[in-house]
């Protein structure tokens, strides 16, 4: 066994989750932690960082501002490090573009001692009570082994493309767009596919090329184009208490529910939607017959290369008149989403990982996923357990306090109980008033 200091905890992912959590994590005394993505540097959905697209919660959803507001990882520090603040107040505007929270979480990397880039790890044992992290580099054929007490899985999804779906050169996911957007521009047709935030972004980007002749069709299996749900009382479901409520409902209970909430966190931004219309609206200003097909209802079947060059069938059902459908296109965006895929290298460790009946990961409240509930933690791998806000960015900070708490056996960063003024459940009565008024030990042990 290699003789060098056990890590307290390593990390294998970096995209904002487990860049959060080293960054909050760096500082605090007596805890040494490592951080491994086989990627040479962070770049977060580098195939959709449209220009003026933004991210879908306030910039207070930043890396680290909900567990230590007094961070120097802070996206307000960011921008004063960065001469970016003055304008950042001036543009009045709590959502961050894409981009720019790109750049942010880059800068926090640079500066982060934990974390190793163009790493790979490619095997995880359990040897002598310690995690050995076996890893990988691509210039160096010799493979390096750490250890740790504890691990943080965060390597994150991959794009999903159905099963049903053959990988036909047209067909691409929304994860490449901007890397064959000129070959879409230069093309006579296109469609896409889904009714998510990522589709409707690239429809409108691509809207203006359709007044040079270029068909662009968009179709969903939905009854229509859903906004996203931003109320602020629907807001607090994305809340501590929430989470315990959903988490303690009984599994087949959570599968339902899930199955009702698209619409929290897969619909589209409602101010998207009516630029959407305002320039569907002044383009027919001048032309009564615009190059776009626009439909709902429609249940993707199969694509199948078409006669033509370059050309594919789309086959569709209409699921309320139950109806065929055809057409074609030179390309096809697939807004299909993203999915969890289990890393090869948990084989490893399997037996130290508890799991449901149906293989998901046994997440506790927590966060863990090991058999004495300690060691392994997870992170966006758990909306089968703790609900929909599982991927959003703005429970990031929040699910890392709690690791780091456990970790240490401690309170470093104070973690809320309830925030919400509604009530979730019939058992919950404790008022809001009585369970937030005593965050003094909050950040004490840094």
């Amino acid at each position: 066994m290699n003789s060098q200091q056990p890590y307290s905890l390593i990390g294998i992912g970096l995209g904002p989750f487990n860049l959060g959590l080293a960054a909050l994590i760096e500082p605090v005394a007596g805890v040494n932690a490592l951080f491994f993505d086989q990627s040479e540097s962070f770049d977060w959905h580098p195939g959709l960082m449209l220009p003026n697209a933004t991210l879908q919660v306030p910039f207070m959803a930043d890396l680290v501002t909900l567990a230590d507001p007094t961070s120097k990882y802070s996206f307000l520090n960011y921008c004063k490090q960065t001469g970016r603040l003055y304008p950042f107040y001036i543009r009045e505007n709590f959502n961050i573009l894409r981009k720019e929270y790109n750049c942010y979480c880059q800068w926090v990397a640079m500066q982060l001692s934990n974390c190793r880039f163009g790493h790979e790890v490619i095997a995880i044992n359990y040897v002598n009570e310690l995690y050995e992290v076996t890893v990988r580099r691509p210039k160096s054929s010799k493979p390096e082994m750490f250890y740790a007490e504890r691990l943080a899985l965060g390597t994150g999804t991959q794009p999903y493309i159905p099963a049903f779906i053959d990988q036909l050169p047209g067909v691409i996911h929304t994860s490449q767009y901007l890397t064959h957007k000129s070959q879409l521009l230069n093309s006579s047709s296109v469609a896409v596919i889904g009714s998510g935030q990522s589709a409707a972004e690239i429809f409108q980007d691509l809207l203006p090329a359709t007044q040079q002749g270029l068909q662009l069709n968009w179709f969903t299996r939905s009854p229509r184009f859903y906004p996203m749900e931003y109320s602020k009382l629907t807001l607090e479901l994305t809340s501590p208490e929430y989470v315990d409520y959903f988490y303690h409902l009984p599994d087949e209970r959570r599968k339902k529910l899930l199955t009702k909430q698209n619409a929290l966190y897969k619909g589209i931004n409602y101010d998207l939607i009516n630029d959407i219309y305002d320039q569907l609206y002044a383009m027919s200003v001048d032309n009564s017959s615009l190059p776009i097909n626009i439909r709902s209802n429609m249940r993707l079947e199969k694509i199948t290369p078409a006669g033509t060059a370059n050309t594919c069938n789309l086959f569709f059902t209409e699921t309320e008149q139950q109806e065929p459908y055809q057409c074609q296109a030179n390309y096809v965006v697939l807004a299909t989403g993203y999915k969890y895929k289990e890393p090869v290298f948990l084989q490893g460790i399997a037996e130290r990982i508890n799991r449901q009946p149906d293989g998901l990961f046994l997440v506790q409240r927590d966060y863990t996923i090991d058999v004495h509930d300690e060691e392994i933690f997870v992170q966006n791998i758990e909306l089968h357990t703790h609900g929909f806000v599982t991927p959003d960015l703005g429970m990031g900070a929040y699910r890392n306090a709690h690791i780091i708490n456990k970790v240490t056996g401690r309170e470093v960063y104070h973690i809320e109980k309830r925030i919400a003024f509604q009530t979730f459940g019939a058992d919950a009565s404790t008022p809001l008033s009585a369970l937030n008024t005593d965050a003094s030990t909050a950040l004490s042990t840094l």
